[in-house]
């Protein structure tokens, strides 16, 4: 019988993390948890170690590097390795198809793709292409590693195929608006950072396939990447909003799915081209990757290593 450890990324997760954990663990879905701390000043170890769970802190740069962090200094056991957000649910239906398919899985499979569905204020956002989104979160140990990217990472596979399960898990945050404004911002500067090292080939040149990770995740990427960071943000960001919401039926999400819409598939967008217009200022003139790197750690607040 194969066996399946998960990895946790925390940083002040007391208010989900004891949830995470208990869908994990009354399931019998793994025995083998390790929370990846960030310092967390607030319960979060505690309820880590209560339910059984391996605690370890590690200084924090972004999310693609912690992880692999973990994969690369934790000593794992088991054959399976699966990512969770502590803000994320597994439903039992999801655990007990991922237990079975771990069973008997074919030699030839390296990655298994779930599929998530976004809750927010509450209510499930069906639409403006939210739903399913397939990404890949299982993966057999020492086949996998994390795209090193700022935002929008992904972990890539290698030696087989990869397949997708059936049975949703959840992202369903329970902090406030206010959070999510914040989050946001903090994300924006990330991408923003992303974009430009890309462009200035500074780095961020892991361009991603079907063969290696979910194709809903590749599609994007190199959508991402070929054409919407090349449109003006003015319009790239507003054409984006109405697709989701028009054209791909955001509408029938309900006053939660406008608000949703409109904070993350306009604002957000419109607040990356900001950030990135303003970081790049910064870049005129200079000469010589190794300063232009300086210049934008230095603007962007952010270890860039």
């Amino acid at each position: 019988m194969s066996s399946l450890a998960v990895i946790i990324l925390t940083k002040n997760e007391e208010i989900h993390l004891a949830r995470a954990l208990d869908c994990l663990l009354k399931t019998g879905l793994t025995n083998e948890i390790y929370v990846i701390d960030s310092y967390s000043t607030d319960r979060t170890r505690q309820i880590a170690e209560d339910c059984g769970a391996t605690f370890i802190q590690h200084v924090y740069t972004n999310q693609a590097q912690q992880l692999q962090w973990a994969l690369d200094s934790i000593q794992i056991e088991s054959d399976w390795i699966m990512r969770l957000d502590a803000d994320e649910i597994l439903g039992e239906d999801l655990c007990c198809a991922i237990g079975e398919y771990l069973i008997d899985a074919p030699d030839d499979v390296c990655g298994i793709n779930l599929q998530r569905r976004h809750i927010f204020m509450g209510r499930w956002i069906k639409h403006g292409g939210r739903y399913p989104l397939n990404l890949l979160r299982v993966w057999r140990n020492g086949k996998g590693k994390v795209q090193n990217r700022w935002m929008d990472e992904h972990v890539v596979i290698w030696g087989g195929k990869i397949v997708t399960l059936k049975g949703c898990f959840e992202d369903r945050n329970l902090n406030d608006i206010s959070y999510f404004i914040e989050k946001h911002n903090s994300y924006a500067n990330r991408e923003a950072v992303s974009v430009l090292m890309e462009r200035y080939g500074l780095g961020e040149l892991e361009p991603l396939d079907d063969s290696t990770t979910s194709r809903q995740a590749a599609f994007k990427s190199w959508m991402k990447r070929r054409v919407y960071n090349r449109i003006p943000f003015q319009l790239s960001s507003t054409l984006y909003f109405v697709w989701r919401y028009v054209f791909q039926l955001g509408f029938l999400d309900g006053i939660e799915g406008l608000a949703y819409h409109f904070l993350q598939g306009y604002w957000y967008r419109f607040l990356v081209g900001v950030r990135i217009r303003e970081l790049e200022a910064g870049l005129i003139g200079v000469q010589g990757k190794e300063q232009q790197v300086e210049n934008l750690a230095h603007l962007s607040g952010l270890v860039i290593k």
